[in-house]
Formats: C-alpha cells, sequence, structure tokens
C-alpha cells in the first residue's frame, strides 16, 4: 500500500477529535453497507414473488452480498474516503509516536520527545 498522507492543519488538533470520528464514520460506512445489502435482499424476494418464483432467504442475501460489493464502492465513495483519511491520520500518529518511543529507549535527547 502506498504512504497515506494526512490532511493539512495541526497535527494536535486532528488527532484530538480523530479517533470518535473515526468510529462514528466507520459505523455509518458499515451501517450503509448493511442497508445496501437489505434492501437488495429485499428487491430479488419482491421480483421472485411478483414472478412466482419462491427464493429462499439465504439465496436471496448471497446474491445480494455479491451484488452490493461493487455496487457500494461506488455508492458510498465519499463515506469511503472519509475513513480512509481518518485512518491515515491515525496511522500517522501512531507512527510518530512509535518513532519518539524508539528515540527514547535509544537514549537519544531531540526536540520532537522533549516538546511532548
Amino acid at each position: 500500500m502506498s504512504e497515506a498522507t494526512p490532511p493539512k492543519g495541526e497535527p494536535e488538533q486532528q488527532t484530538a477529535g480523530v479517533g470518535a470520528r473515526l468510529a462514528r464514520n466507520l459505523a455509518l460506512y458499515t451501517l450503509a453497507r448493511l442497508g445496501l445489502v437489505v434492501v437488495i435482499t429485499a428487491a430479488i424476494i419482491g421480483v421472485a414473488r411478483l414472478v412466482s418464483v419462491d427464493i429462499p432467504l439465504v439465496v436471496a442475501a448471497l446474491f445480494a452480498l455479491i451484488i452490493a460489493m461493487p455496487l457500494s464502492l461506488t455508492l458510498f465513495k465519499k463515506l469511503r474516503a472519509r475513513v480512509n483519511e481518518d485512518i491515515a491520520v491515525v496511522d500517522a500518529k501512531r507512527r510518530q509516536d512509535k518513532a519518539q518511543l524508539r528515540a527514547r529507549l535509544r537514549g537519544d535527547d531531540d526536540q520532537t520527545g522533549a516538546a511532548s
């Protein structure tokens, strides 16, 4: 995977609420995808009943999953992009904290460790 760059701005301001924002956006994206599967399942069952065909719920749900996977990538593109941005910010903060910890363990007395 390529290096993700967090959005521009103050790092302290970005990482302060990014964990909660990531959780909220990830929950919304997951619920949107599950909702899409439910809607497609209902549509498959509805169309099957209109043509007098009995399709089991499990079969309709499996077909709905297959249809919803690529469809959700296009329908929920903005929400997925927000989740990716939040993950990039959290990952950058984690890498920075890891580098500072390694520097302290080595005994380096750099300015980034002293400022924290």
